[in-house]
């Protein structure tokens, strides 16, 4: 392994673990050694965009709604 990328591994170690994910999806496409992503179906696709249309509107769930919503399923 270089140096270079034993750095890179040092820095991500350092990153929550989301991140750390999409570094590895990084290097592993890099890799070729990575499954193709998984195709959302037309209501997924629906789905996000409704929720990127409201993140561009500032709407957010408050914490209350999210706690609620942990609550719900045990988290």
């Amino acid at each position: 392994m270089t140096k270079l990328l034993e750095q890179a591994l040092e820095a991500a170690r350092a990153l929550p673990p989301d991140m750390q994910d999409d570094i590895a999806r990084v290097v592993l496409q890099l890799a070729h050694d990575v499954e193709p992503p998984v195709a959302l179906s037309a209501a997924e696709r629906a789905a996000v965009e409704r929720s990127k249309a409201a993140a561009a509107r500032d709407e957010f769930a408050t914490d209350d709604q999210v706690r609620n919503l942990w609550t719900m399923h045990g988290l």
